[in-house]
């Protein structure tokens, strides 16, 4: 009873559908849509039984005010499963447009995702709920409108663990499967292969992205811009006055600041998005539509998760030019409604984008360096340096410096159990860096190296989700054991502290030799 006077308390996306357009046929077909910013669709129910296999009890206590005993009820099943919605709610898909590769896509949109609810819990924050994977909506093009468990699996761990690495993310509240037929062509060979249908309950603060002006100022609906500008800075940018002529400079110089923060924080831990379009990038610069992303694990500046982006465009070392990219086609959007004099100010703003784009302190905090040193960056780029010829685990590098001994390191013979460190260590140069490393730490002012331990293991994370890893979890799941996928939602939950049954799982060992050669794609 108390979860269903809850889900009444979901304001519903009648909410957007009174603020703002909506496509005014209501059939659900394929179809090119105009003047609006949303359709009203419906989530198509599973055919076969539905199983829920995995929640976050964070996501359902802290976010959305729910007690863990409801994601055992029958109606929290069918609401998260696309089988039921709340009386009353009208569920809506998002039209947007944007750049994939480079190159202008025309009409994306929400082609498998329905808005279902939003929810003001508690502490007075407002989530947005979406469900993906449930279903055809006018903007599905030549999709199904389904998920499946392989791609779902990794969604579902990885918005959760980067929410834990302290990165801003959409979140993951629950998975749940069917026995529904879905086929998929993996890597696109023609080898198409029977799986099976999911869903994932997805919550954010919003779900606005840079294409969904793009679309507007594509098509020439400049009112229709201005109004949504308008909602949103409104909605979710409370440091900008919707009443101020330079408003929409001020929303730009936001939205830039925040993406060269976002990216800057991916890269300090490796990870990949794969598949950076700007249809995929958030404007309130959060982490959102996990598809071909990976974890870095040798350390290659080329390193490319997505095995579709042929052209390697969205390797993890071009994230940052991607991101420049991407704002200068959010300004391309914005410029209809720019005067001369704001279009020079938004001009400017993005020319500080590369200054604003700041991974030092980021890695002077993973080598527990305080102060200011000439030498940092030349110190960093060294260790890198080292970890590319070496082939070192990015992740395990670093954590292993947060916990050997200054004495250890000094005397240049590393243990095994630092395996990462121990291979940068066959290198010729190791010894150097070793003493130029030590050196900068002396600088560090009343500083202990148990201290300097400390400080490094409290942002240097032992486990991030390896591709290998999410991989062993998939397999199971599709076996129907899920066991490793909650025992994967325990260790990324707390990244930083070591877990022995992580260890025992071998989370923090070398990558096994089954999955060297281990890939991704778009499919999903």
């Amino acid at each position: 009873m108390l979860y269903m006077q809850q889900m009444r308390t979901l304001r519903r996306p009648f909410f957007f559908y009174q603020l703002l357009p909506t496509d005014p046929v209501r059939e659900n077909y394929v179809r090119k849509v105009k003047n609006c910013v949303f359709s009203i669709a419906f989530p198509t129910p599973f055919q076969s039984r539905v199983r829920l296999v995995a929640v976050s009890k964070e996501v359902l206590e802290d976010i959305l005010d729910l007690d863990l005993s409801v994601s055992e009820t029958d109606d929290f099943i069918q609401l998260v499963s696309g089988g039921k919605i709340v009386f009353g709610s009208i569920p809506l898909a998002h039209r947007y447009g944007g750049h994939q590769f480079g190159i202008w896509a025309d009409q994306l949109g929400d082609g498998r995702a329905h808005l279902i609810g939003i929810y003001m819990n508690r502490q007075g924050e407002k989530w947005e709920l979406q469900l993906k994977g449930s279903g055809k909506t006018p903007y599905s093009r030549n999709g199904d409108g389904r998920a499946i468990l392989r791609s779902s699996v990794r969604e579902f761990l990885c918005s959760e663990a980067l929410h834990y690495l302290g990165i801003p993310t959409s979140r993951a509240a629950s998975l749940v499967v069917s026995d529904d037929v879905v086929w998929r062509d993996q890597f696109y060979n023609g080898n198409l292969a029977k799986e099976r249908g999911a869903v994932v309950l997805r919550v954010a603060k919003s779900w606005f992205r840079i294409g969904s002006l793009e679309i507007l100022t594509h098509y020439g609906e400049l009112d229709l811009l201005r109004m949504l500008l308008d909602f949103i800075i409104q909605e979710y940018f409370p440091l900008v006055d919707v009443k101020e002529p330079n408003r929409y400079v001020d929303f730009f110089s936001i939205v830039v600041f925040e993406t060269a923060q976002l990216i800057a924080l991916w890269m300090s831990v490796g990870f990949a998005h794969g598949v950076c379009n700007t249809d995929n990038f958030s404007l309130l610069s959060i982490t959102i539509d996990y598809g071909p992303f990976g974890f870095m694990e040798a350390y290659n500046p080329d390193f490319v998760p997505n095995t579709s982006d042929d052209e390697r465009r969205y390797k993890i070392g071009n994230q940052a030019n991607i991101g420049m990219f991407n704002l200068n086609k959010l300004l391309q959007a914005l410029n209809p409604l720019l005067n001369p004099r704001q279009k020079q100010l938004a001009t400017q703003i993005l020319k500080e984008y590369p200054v604003l784009y700041y991974t030092r302190e980021l890695f002077k905090a993973k080598l527990g360096l305080l102060g200011k040193s000439e030498g940092d960056d030349d110190l960093i780029a060294f260790l890198l340096h080292l970890m590319e010829k070496t082939e070192a685990d990015f992740t395990m590098t670093f954590r292993q410096l947060s916990e050997i001994t200054q004495s250890q390191l000094q005397e240049l013979v590393i243990p095994q159990e630092f395996w990462a460190l121990k291979m940068i260590s066959e290198h010729k140069l190791f010894p150097a860096w070793v003493s130029q490393y030590l050196s900068r730490l002396k600088s560090n002012i009343s500083d202990s190296d148990s201290e300097r331990r400390k400080r490094m293991t409290a942002v240097n994370p032992r486990y991030v989700l390896k591709n290998w890893m999410a991989e062993s979890a998939v397999q199971k799941a599709e076996r129907n054991d899920f066991s490793e996928v909650h025992l994967l939602q325990q260790v990324l939950r707390h990244p930083f502290q070591k877990h022995s049954a992580a260890e025992r799982a071998g989370y923090s060992s070398p990558t096994p030799s089954w999955a060297r050669d281990l890939r991704v794609s778009c499919s999903s």
